[in-house]
């Protein structure tokens, strides 16, 4: 009788301690999470204010629309932010790719000037944008890629502040591809709506190979670099891909901004494959959206989608219910991550990449 119960005992506490290995939908609101790639350009607070109730932290990323007066007022809205929500707010600067005097001296130091004005309100980061490699050409039509020599001072220069640069290059594999081949509709349904940006129908412009390799020769330039790579540093479309780039260079952590949805993809067709790659990367993983608040009036609408987003992101990696998505065809399990794994995507390695914990305190 004794070993029965002793037996029963040892299954129950057993059974309890793989259950306390994981989140629940319960755990949603008590545990700290970090959106790494928000864009805040508003000052209405609607974005921060759901953040606060959903117990999330905010980074706020500045990107370079070619246009000089929007990078400033994204400067301007972010640090209206960061002041507002102290602790809570993050900002990362960025600068605007004027080609005047492209390839000389004056070039780099006029954008290291506006960069270390931009900075001096605490920036944790400067983001660098797909422009660098796909809109921006030098005085003979050539494109302007990211591992150029002329904009190493720049880059010499953010390693010497001890900021990471945050990018986002090249696009998603799925642009270069026929409308029909794509993976999912997010993106099948943009570039069919903007055709300008769709390069499969733009042969003339650098390839997707060209991105990533001017990315990674850029990184084997500046080991020293830290570097986290927007949208899963533009090779969402395969795991396997970008933990060689992991593996290759250890300066290197990707956000999941706008690219959960390549991981579900993948989860429908070897769900084992994405979780033993969450699992081995954990500490190279941020979470992300890529969601904005660009001043809308309807805040309501805005929050409750922002909501909704982080539930179902939170849901994919906390649980192993059978989920789909709105994006492509098809059923998949949620990934059902160990707490620890969670914890770090979730939150501990945005604060150690982004060096959050010294400006939190």
């Amino acid at each position: 009788m004794k070993i029965r119960i002793t037996f029963f005992i040892f299954m129950t506490l057993s059974f309890a301690g793989c259950q306390n290995n994981y989140f629940t939908a319960e755990d949603y609101q008590s545990v700290l999470k970090i959106d790494s790639h928000v864009h805040l350009n508003s000052d209405k607070g609607y974005f921060e204010d759901q953040a606060m109730k959903d117990n999330f932290m905010l980074i706020t990323l500045g990107v370079d629309h070619s246009d000089s007066a929007s990078v400033k007022q994204q400067l301007d809205y972010a640090l209206l932010s960061t002041k507002k929500y102290p602790g809570k707010v993050f900002y990362g600067a960025t600068f605007y790719f004027d080609t005047a005097g492209w390839g000389t001296d004056n070039w780099s130091k006029k954008v290291i000037s506006h960069l270390n004005t931009n900075i001096s309100g605490g920036a944790i980061s400067v983001k660098i944008w797909k422009n660098i490699g796909m809109t921006v050409t030098d005085r003979n039509g050539k494109f302007i890629m990211v591992d150029d020599p002329a904009i190493k001072p720049v880059i010499d220069f953010i390693i010497s502040k001890n900021l990471p640069i945050t990018g986002h290059l090249g696009e998603p594999r799925n642009c270069w591809l026929p409308l029909n081949e794509m993976t999912v509709s997010s993106d099948s349904s943009y570039f069919a709506r903007n055709p300008q940006y769709h390069m499969f129908l733009h042969p003339e412009y650098p390839s997707y190979e060209d991105q990533i390799n001017a990315r990674d020769h850029l990184l084997e330039m500046h080991p020293d670099l830290k570097f986290i790579g927007c949208h899963l540093g533009s090779l969402e479309w395969n795991v396997d891909e970008l933990a060689k780039r992991l593996d290759k260079f250890p300066n290197l952590a990707v956000d999941m901004s706008a690219r959960i949805c390549h991981l579900q993809y993948q989860s429908a067709k070897d769900r084992e494959r994405v979780r033993n790659f969450c699992i081995k990367y954990q500490d190279r993983l941020l979470y992300g959206t890529d969601l904005a608040d660009s001043g809308t009036n309807n805040g309501e609408g805005l929050a409750k989608r922002i909501h909704e987003t982080w539930l179902d992101d939170w849901k994919y990696f906390t649980s192993k219910d059978e989920m789909t998505s709105d994006l492509f065809k098809g059923k998949f399990v949620g990934l059902q991550l160990p707490k620890e794994v969670v914890k770090k995507i979730f939150s501990e390695n945005a604060i150690k990449w982004y060096k959050l914990n010294k400006l939190a305190q």
